[in-house]
């Protein structure tokens, strides 16, 4: 375990639902793994051993709890738990060439369990009450269920990434082709305007987009 863990923060809510989704899709990390994942993310540089992943990633099992909640106040009633259970000092801390932004120092005796879930827990505590809600979820896309960060301002944000967006999208305008049968061939011209056909190029239009996502893109 690193020898101190005071001032060191995970670097923002997509280190958390990185971390979830790494946990959920293996199980646990090992120590590389999760060296690699903080590293991408400007977290501390621990050398962490094969004991402090497995700690880690039993930890990160409750960050998964807060992020399958959908209802706002059991939401605020798990985070607070998680806070009551792993206090830690808020403090303002400015990064090379970066805003002050509100981060958590671990109390000196700390592990890393206490390191993770008090830092999390602020950070996911910070974000409900900024948009009002559980602005996180997990990716409705079929054959996916990876978490993320809902960052949309004017809707809710369905998918993970704009790939399994695109891929839904596509699936779904297959799916209304089909639907709509082969054309039917054009009878005899007449002096009345001939009726629109079910496999004519009005009725297969797959109409406005009916898939919407906000991108992820826009980093907290």
């Amino acid at each position: 375990m690193p020898d101190d863990l005071r001032g060191t923060n995970p670097r923002g809510l997509y280190f958390v639902t990185d971390l979830a989704n790494a946990i959920q899709e293996g199980g646990t990390v090992d120590a590389a793994e999760l060296q690699d994942l903080l590293a991408r993310h400007g977290g501390p540089p621990f050398v962490l051993t094969d004991d402090d992943a497995r700690q880690l990633s039993e930890a990160a099992g409750q960050l998964i709890q807060v992020l399958q909640l959908h209802d706002e106040d059991r939401a605020a009633e798990a985070i607070n738990a998680l806070l009551a259970r792993y206090p830690a000092e808020p403090r303002l801390t400015r990064l090379p060439g970066r805003p002050w932004s509100l981060h958590a120092r671990a109390p000196e005796d700390a592990d890393l369990t206490h390191w993770l879930l008090s830092t999390a827990a602020l950070a996911l505590g910070l974000w409900l009450s900024e948009r009002g809600g559980c602005a996180w979820g997990r990716c409705a896309a079929p054959d996916c269920d990876r978490f993320f960060i809902d960052t949309g301002r004017r809707t809710p944000q369905r998918y993970c990434s704009p790939r399994c967006a695109t891929r839904v999208r596509v699936a779904a305008h297959r799916t209304q082709r089909s639907s709509a049968g082969p054309a039917v061939p054009a009878g005899p011209v007449t002096s009345a305007a001939p009726a629109e056909l079910p496999g004519s190029a009005a009725a297969a239009s797959p109409g406005p987009d009916p898939v919407g996502v906000a991108s992820p893109e826009d980093r907290a």
